[in-house]
């Protein structure tokens, strides 16, 4: 004889039929198992030789290695590649795999691993936090190593030509930090900032060129990073010098801001950006385009030359990419610019469906378990974010187990009762993980994974 059980994971939403379950009484009860009892933190530099001691969890989770043996310990993560591994034998957590801090987490600081370490017989569950630190590997790096500009004669002083950025993926200290131009007799180098912090290079002009004495200067633009030994990285700068043009446009904001569904159709429309010149006639024509830093989205987004609408003509994914810095330049007839952060931020939207993976099954059971007995470890994970990640497990009452949250995203198979093999020797279960939308009720953009598990049970003599 068998009975079918159906679980749930859900959020934001729940059926009638769910409903009607919550109205019946609940028994609350105290799990079995052992929750996580401890959390233990530690910092470690990047770029660590494999085999490298991150910490010894048998002294920092007063545990021992006999308990790591007998408990089949073993680390689980949420997703499938495992930088940290565990020496039983010894009880120390090692590197197990180069870990790069900006192919990680980019600029995102700190920069962790998260990760469980998993024992049974009890069941025990330990979360393990490691922060990535930083360390100086990388210099600042320009997109092109020269580049042109062509400046009138006529341009005045306090004329700006903005320069793109280095790159330093480095955090902290070991980003770019300053500038240096040589020679400088004509200009003098600004480093401004934009309003979330990033900083770019704008060139003043100091003293007016004269086309006829020079018609070309040559400059060398060096970035530093505060990294000890200090890094570099350099720029060389070729003016052209033109005739009659004396103002450059002047964007309607330093930064734009723009929230975009991550699914949007291409060809939507993003935001308009906006530059004047006070210029007359041909001279004050602007045209608009990505600077050179921003050609690597140029197949996610497109800027109009005439209008400056920037438009979607990509597939775009909050999974993989949840904002986009974009750097547009308003040029002139007369080669002045001014340049423009456009930030454009992706919302979610409902476009994956949970999964579940059972970390850990006792089967069969026998039949004299006491109640409240751990029959299985759960994991429950939507790669959605905000309401549409969020999920809640639920077993109908009637049937003899329970579920129940251990900790986050982990939940917990339970007796509910005393099983009696001889009435019922086996239970078919189902268990769903769905994400509905946020109104209470099913739609037809629910998403669900369901996973099948039999629990047959035995007599202990």
């Amino acid at each position: 004889m068998s009975v079918l059980c159906c679980f749930y994971a859900q959020s934001g939403a729940s059926s009638t039929r769910i409903s009607s379950w919550l109205m019946q009484p609940l028994v609350l009860c105290v799990f079995v198992m052992t929750v996580a009892r401890g959390q233990v933190r530690y910092s470690i530099p990047e770029e660590m030789t494999k085999g490298s001691l991150v910490g010894n969890i048998v002294q920092d989770l007063g545990l021992d290695v006999k308990r790591l043996k007998s408990g089949r310990a073993r680390i689980f993560t949420e997703d499938s590649r495992e930088y940290i591994g565990l020496n039983v034998d010894k009880g120390t957590l090692l590197v197990k795999e180069r870990i790069d801090r900006e192919e990680l987490c980019a600029q995102v600081s700190p920069c962790s691993l998260h990760f469980q370490i998993i024992l049974e017989n009890p069941m025990e569950l330990h979360r393990i936090d490691v922060e990535i630190l930083d360390i100086n590997d990388h210099a600042p790096v320009f997109i092109n190593k020269e580049i042109h500009i062509q400046i009138s004669e006529l341009a005045i002083p306090g004329a700006r030509y903005s320069i793109d950025s280095a790159k330093d993926p480095d955090v902290g200290l070991n980003s770019l930090q300053t500038y240096k131009l040589n020679p400088n007799d004509h200009f003098v180098l600004k480093t401004l900032s934009h309003t979330d912090g990033t900083k770019y290079v704008e060139m003043v002009l100091q003293t007016p060129l004269d086309r006829e004495k020079q018609e070309e200067y040559n400059l060398i633009l060096t970035a530093f990073d505060g990294g000890s030994p200090q890094k570099t990285g350099t720029l060389k700068i070729n003016i052209i010098v033109l005739d009659a043009n004396d103002n450059a446009p002047v964007f309607s904001q330093s930064v734009y801001t723009a929230l975009v569904a991550e699914n949007a159709s291409m060809g939507s429309l993003v935001l308009k950006v906006s530059a004047t010149d006070a210029d007359q006639g041909t001279n004050k024509q602007v045209s608009y385009s990505f600077s050179q830093s921003s050609k690597g989205i140029s197949n996610i987004f497109n800027v109009d030359p005439s209008y400056g609408d920037i438009l979607i003509t990509g597939l775009l994914d909050f999974e993989k990419t949840k904002k986009y810095e974009l750097n547009v330049v308003a040029t002139d007839i007369g080669g002045l610019t001014d340049t423009a952060k456009v930030m454009v931020e992706i919302t979610d939207v409902n476009d994956n469906a949970p999964v579940i993976n059972v970390i850990s099954f006792s089967n069969p059971l026998p039949e004299n378990s006491a109640p409240e007995t751990v029959i299985a470890m759960l994991n429950v994970k939507d790669l959605d974010s905000g309401e549409n990640g969020q999920v809640r497990c639920l077993i109908n009452p009637s049937l003899p187990f329970q579920i129940r949250q251990s900790s986050s995203n982990f939940y917990s198979l339970i007796t509910d009762q005393i099983l009696d093999r001889e009435k019922m020797s086996e239970y078919n279960c189902q268990s769903n993980a769905t994400d509905g939308d946020a109104s209470g009720c099913f739609t037809n953009l629910e998403r669900i994974f369901q996973l099948f598990r039999i629990i047959r049970l035995f007599t202990q003599t």
